[in-house]
């Protein structure tokens, strides 16, 4: 009886709980979750750079992948490396799915230093001084072939995070920061 008892409150337990993880899981997390691998394609604007990997597989993020990623999306003008937000890559990769687009995604910026960001924002009053840049958590794409607003609408439409759309530079900033969109 004790035992039987056991079990269905684990049982229980295990429901709400897997009950609570859709509820609160986002559409990005929900679609990556469905990919048995997870890959991505970057070509780097400023260095000239390309790097095609793998950064998921069996069930988990590769830690050696995610390094390489870290240091392909370093700042291109003083060679500074942050870790990079493995949610960001997911994003990249849901927005490049949700578009349908082929081929590289280009990197306009990615992981910018402090001291970066700093003369970036003095120059200009698109950066911001706290950008989520400087903790890797941030990225600007453009997707080859594709408007800016329509990768900008689709990476809206996941709402995971801030969405950015700069037709004039032609490029999307996208984070994995709080939801919201200029």
């Amino acid at each position: 009886m004790i035992e039987q008892a056991k079990s269905r409150r684990g049982f229980l337990t295990m429901g709400f709980g897997a009950a609570a993880a859709l509820v609160v899981s986002t559409p990005v997390e929900a679609a990556v979750r469905r990919m048995p691998e997870r890959s991505l394609h970057l070509y780097n604007t400023h260095t000239g750079e390309s790097l095609k990997s793998v950064y998921w597989a069996e069930g988990r993020y590769q830690t050696k992948t995610i390094a390489q990623i870290s240091r392909f999306l370093r700042d291109h003008r003083n060679g500074a490396i942050h870790a990079i937000d493995p949610r960001l890559l997911d994003l990249m990769a849901s927005v490049q799915k949700k578009v349908g687009a082929k081929g590289a995604i280009h990197i306009i910026s990615g992981y910018r230093s402090p001291a970066t960001n700093a003369i970036l924002a003095s120059y200009s009053d698109g950066v911001a001084t706290h950008s989520l840049h400087t903790e890797g958590k941030a990225v600007d794409i453009r997707l080859p072939g594709h408007s800016v607003r329509h990768v900008g609408k689709a990476a809206k439409v996941l709402k995971a995070g801030g969405v950015g759309i700069y037709p004039e530079s032609d490029f999307v900033h996208i984070d994995t920061g709080r939801v919201r969109t200029w």
